[in-house]
């Protein structure tokens, strides 16, 4: 119904930056909340950041000051940009989004597959 796909992960060295996107299609009247999440083995899945379609974002503590993230509304699209990498930032990430559908009653969260960041030291 609705397709979350991200691109721009890969390998970088600590302290380079990288650009996340993640671009949502399908069936999609509106997206409210656009979101990256990361996970590593063993741990919970944590807040990286978020934003609105009103463009008010949120951070993790972890990454505030470090990435930015945006949003192109017209296209359906976020992105995060990671500035000053650390090898701790080393995760896959996640892209979310909370979409209302044509015909839908209420909205749901989709989940793209993942994409993998490594910093290297």
């Amino acid at each position: 119904q609705v397709q979350l796909v991200e691109s721009g992960g890969g390998l970088v060295q600590a302290g380079g930056s990288l650009r996340l996107s993640c671009a949502a299609s399908g069936n999609i009247l509106s997206i409210n909340i656009m979101g990256w999440y990361r996970q590593a083995p063993g741990k919970q899945r944590e807040l990286v950041a978020t934003i609105t379609s009103g463009g008010s974002t949120n951070y993790g503590d972890s990454v505030k000051g470090r990435f930015t993230i945006s949003r192109d509304n017209a296209k359906n699209t976020v992105y995060l940009l990671m500035n000053s990498l650390k090898p701790e930032d080393t995760d896959v990430y996640y892209c979310k989004a909370d979409v209302m559908s044509f015909g839908g009653i209420q909205r749901i969260n989709y989940w793209g597959q993942g994409t993998q960041v490594t910093v290297s030291s």
